[in-house]
């Protein structure tokens, strides 16, 4: 076959291609309408957005499929999850059904904060008369809980105790919750202002996220939980999971789970900026998983240092974690100093048991992680 017929096959394979590709858009769009209407359907039944055992089949199904005509399994489940959050989201636009009290009022108390803001929009896709009281309109409060049927409180960390002490007399059946990212204090203050239910929540995740689809809120007891049930029910209505864990608890968590990451990710960047460090050259030169490293560095100074801040002194006993990771990050490289490569490998092997299966599956888990990362890169 002369250069010319491959060339004229090339040709007709790509159109080909490009016919299949539309054909893909076709069925896409298709799709989009599918679940748009079944949106519109679990609205009125009161169903959630997310359904995970739901997806899991789904997922399961056209994995065994792919298995069966020849196509990676992989592949197919990163199309289908991309996919499925552009279903939520299109889902998300046509409103949900309210769990809670249509004839009562919600008052989001910092309801123009970023994350306050949220909760307004989610709320009002629902149907509620939302109020908000910020700063602007602190005097309309005490006439504004009148009718709640839930206050939410979305302020500062450092702000909070004090606006919960300065609430008026809440109706004795109304929801007293907070947002904050820490919980036994707030969560005291909050059963000192208030006789009736009082609740804990902690969305473990910014203010940026297009969807509640899937994303985590800790959820702490306080008082009367059964009468807080309809605003658990909200939450998972909007595709939320809900995750029960006592205050303090849930503050020991957050301090390895939050506070060190913070810490740590705040003191590398401060390294970097003293080493004076080409960022241009250090992103040329990152693999995936290191310019992952690089971003999650970036994304904290591209964000508030009073809401970092916060989190961090939030806690005297923040303080003596960190302290303690000092000492052991000093201890293990006068350990490496002292004794090198055998005493690296004695002490990797004891973590990495500790960690036991979870370390192959955080292995497994991030590769599609980084695969997505360097597509991403490799289209810039």
């Amino acid at each position: 076959m002369s250069a010319s017929d491959h060339n004229e096959k090339l040709t007709s394979l790509r159109a080909q291609i490009d016919a299949v590709d539309s054909d893909l858009v076709t069925l896409l769009a298709r799709r989009l309408k599918l679940t748009t209407t079944v949106g519109d359907i679990k609205s009125k039944l009161g169903q959630p957005l997310y359904v995970p055992s739901r997806e899991r089949d789904l997922i399961a199904a056209r994995r065994q499929q792919a298995e069966q005509q020849d196509v990676a399994p992989d592949l197919v489940e990163d199309v289908l999850r991309r996919i499925m959050r552009e279903s939520y989201l299109s889902q998300k636009a046509r409103g949900f059904k309210q769990s809670g009290p249509a004839d009562r009022d919600i008052v989001v108390v910092g309801g123009r904060g970023q994350l306050g803001q949220l909760f307004v929009q989610w709320f009002e896709l629902s149907g509620y008369q939302v109020i908000i009281i910020d700063k602007d309109n602190q005097q309309e409060l005490a006439t504004a809980v009148t009718n709640a049927s839930l206050v939410l409180i979305s302020v500062p960390i450092a702000k909070t105790a004090e606006v919960i002490a300065d609430l008026p007399r809440l109706p004795d059946d109304c929801i007293l919750a907070d947002l904050t990212s820490i919980k036994a204090a707030p969560l005291q203050s909050m059963l000192d202002a208030h006789h009736g239910p009082v609740l804990g929540l902690h969305p473990m995740f910014g203010p940026g996220v297009p969807s509640f689809a899937k994303q985590l809120i800790v959820a702490t007891p306080g008082r009367q939980k059964e009468q807080a049930a309809w605003l658990l029910q909200q939450l998972q209505t909007w595709g939320a999971h809900i995750e029960w864990l006592l205050a303090e608890e849930h503050d020991e968590s957050m301090t390895l789970i939050q506070v060190m990451r913070h810490i740590t990710t705040f003191a590398y960047g401060v390294h970097l900026m003293q080493e004076d460090a080409s960022l241009e050259q250090l992103v040329k030169l990152s693999s995936p998983i290191y310019r992952l490293e690089l971003m999650m560095v970036g994304r904290l100074f591209a964000q508030s240092p009073h809401l970092y801040a916060d989190i961090i002194l939030a806690s005297p006993n923040n303080f003596k974690v960190i302290r303690r990771y000092l000492e052991r990050f000093g201890t293990l490289l006068d350990r490496l100093e002292a004794e090198g490569r055998d005493a690296f490998i004695e002490d990797f092997s004891q973590v990495a048991d500790w960690f036991g299966d979870y370390a192959d599956s955080f292995l497994q888990e991030s590769k599609g992680l980084l695969q997505r990362a360097d597509d991403a890169r490799a289209q810039r």
